[in-house]
């Protein structure tokens, strides 16, 4: 009986640990979406007639985001001069986010604020020293192949970070056509 017992347990321990496997699969990895995508919610800002989110090029229009797939959307190497709104979610198993509200004039990126949205307190303090470091890194560099490194210790904040980058310069990327 006592064997039976063990085998019972050990089996339910392997169910629990197969679950859990299955549900922290892939997490951890950071996304980022445009803050007036359908999943998101608009946070501010201003939306131009096209409905593209702007950060970098050479039209001076603030927008939030694009209504579009923003996986059909390439970076192009040239981009449109705007204010970006991108959204971006990260940890362990997504549970904190920031908002990344990126303006882009001439190609490079001219201002820059974070709004955090803490799933505990270290989330915060982590959140609130990458906000307040962050424009002293980034402000005055070009956006094309920007790329930070950890920033005041806020490692996973730094990985959101540098995904909302990408999903930045998608959205603000002249159609191919037009960038040659």
């Amino acid at each position: 009986m006592a064997q039976s017992h063990t085998i019972r347990t050990t089996a339910a321990t392997l169910a629990l640990l197969s679950a859990t496997g299955a549900l922290l699969a892939g997490c951890g990895e950071p996304q980022a979406v445009p803050m007036n995508d359908e999943f998101t919610s608009n946070t501010g800002g201003s939306e131009s007639s096209n409905g593209s989110t702007a950060t970098q090029g050479n039209s001076n229009n603030s927008a939030k985001g694009n209504t579009g797939d923003t996986n059909a959307a390439q970076d192009t190497g040239v981009y449109k001069d705007g204010t970006y709104d991108v959204a971006g979610q990260y940890g362990p198993v997504g549970e904190d986010t920031i908002d990344v509200h990126v303006t882009v004039q001439s190609g490079n990126i001219s201002d820059v604020s974070i709004v955090g949205h803490p799933f505990t307190s270290i989330s915060k303090e982590h959140q609130d020293n990458f906000a307040s470091n962050i424009g002293a890194v980034v402000i005055g560099k070009p956006l094309k192949g920007l790329h930070v490194d950890t920033v005041a210790g806020a490692s996973w904040t730094t990985e959101a970070f540098n995904t909302a980058l990408d999903t930045v310069r998608q959205q603000a990327s002249e159609p191919a056509e037009q960038a040659q």
